[in-house]
């Protein structure tokens, strides 16, 4: 079986993760509840007459894939592999606002077409001309995971030798509203929103995209070898510390040979306690990092806390505004990341030197 490297990242977040390092610029934001990416310049990337048709979503994805494919010197890939959760939301709402001003009538169907899901591995594929597989998964928080999980399994059963894997979400106002309706969304006087010590449920919202090329063989600019990618649909609190060590059995692992672990903390007390049982035991003596302080909660911001990882392994640098505790390691060899959104869809992903 063959094994699987990340060897170009790229990253369009609520934070400057392109044309930096890693992470020097980062601000953590305690006083809004929902964060909005900070927009790279779209028309070094994208023709200005496509720009204006293309979602947010869609362009984040396009820039996160080309900042991608030039870290790892290529043209193209023989793949493609997007998980997205709510997909173009803004298009979406653009249309069903159209339906109900124009009484059903006289709709011009651009924003039907622009708010599937797939339209951003679909316009990528158009931009590198790539007509080699191309899929979209749609499966809540772990819609990223499950990206990543086909394109692993397609490496090792060499199917494909070089594959583009991305998350990406985006923000829109009428979906936002009503998740704080629904109370997802953390309240604002709750603020300043200290998402280590929070004492309210909710969360602060995000938005981002991350692209990976994933290829088969290891390179100068590989960043981490994938190990193992395992997605499991709901666990009780007390069961969560098993789980992890038997994710690490099966790879021949036990806690101590870990030299980091990612927690997606959110700032819902009523999740987080998930994060917080693996951190206060079984992790208690390993470095333990977070990143939706940064990143904002959205169901593909894993794959901002893989980028993460992945500069982690690459760079040996661990930024003071993303430490959990205060434990600290020589190097930094072998990471896990756990994450999980409302006490469901676990995902643990498994990062290698």
């Amino acid at each position: 079986m063959k094994k699987t490297y990340i060897n170009g990242v790229g990253c369009i977040s609520t934070q400057k993760t392109f044309d930096t390092v890693f992470l020097e610029e980062a601000v953590y934001n305690q006083n809004e509840t929902i964060l909005s990416i900070i927009p790279p310049v779209y028309k070094d990337y994208i023709s200005p007459a496509a720009i204006r048709r293309m979602a947010k979503g869609v362009k984040n994805g396009i820039v996160a894939s080309a900042l991608a494919l030039k870290d790892a010197n290529l043209e193209n890939v023989d793949a493609i592999i997007t998980g997205t959760s709510l997909g173009c939301i803004e298009d979406s709402e653009k249309f069903l606002k159209n339906i109900l001003d124009n009484n059903e009538e006289f709709l011009t169907p651009t924003s039907f077409i622009q708010s599937t899901h797939n339209t951003v591995g679909a316009q990528i594929a158009l931009s590198l001309q790539c007509k080699g597989y191309n899929f979209t998964y749609v499966n809540g928080a772990v819609s990223f995971e499950s990206a990543l999980l086909d394109a692993k399994m397609q490496i090792e059963e060499n199917e494909a030798n070089s594959i583009l894997v991305g998350g990406v979400d985006e923000t829109g106002e009428y979906t936002m509203s009503l998740f704080k309706l629904e109370g997802r969304i953390k309240k604002e006087n709750d603020e300043p929103f200290d998402l280590l010590n929070s004492t309210s449920t909710g969360v602060v919202y995000g938005e981002g995209a991350g692209f990976f090329v994933l290829e088969n063989e290891k390179k100068d600019n590989t960043y981490a070898e994938i190990l193992d990618v395992e997605i499991i649909n709901s666990l009780e609190e007390n069961e969560i510390q098993t789980s992890t060590i038997n994710f690490l059995k099966t790879n021949n692992l036990q806690i101590s040979d870990l030299d980091a672990v990612v927690l997606g903390f959110g700032g819902n007390t009523k999740s987080d306690v998930y994060f917080k049982n693996l951190a206060e035991n079984a992790f208690a003596e390993t470095p333990q990092f977070y990143y939706k302080h940064l990143s904002g909660e959205y169901d593909t911001a894993s794959a901002f806390a893989l980028w993460m990882a992945s500069k982690i392994i690459k760079t040996q640098e661990i930024p003071e505004i993303i430490k959990v505790n205060s434990v600290t390691k020589p190097s930094y060899n072998t990471i896990l990341l756990y994450n999980q959104v409302n006490g469901k869809n676990h995902s643990f992903t498994l990062l290698s030197k």
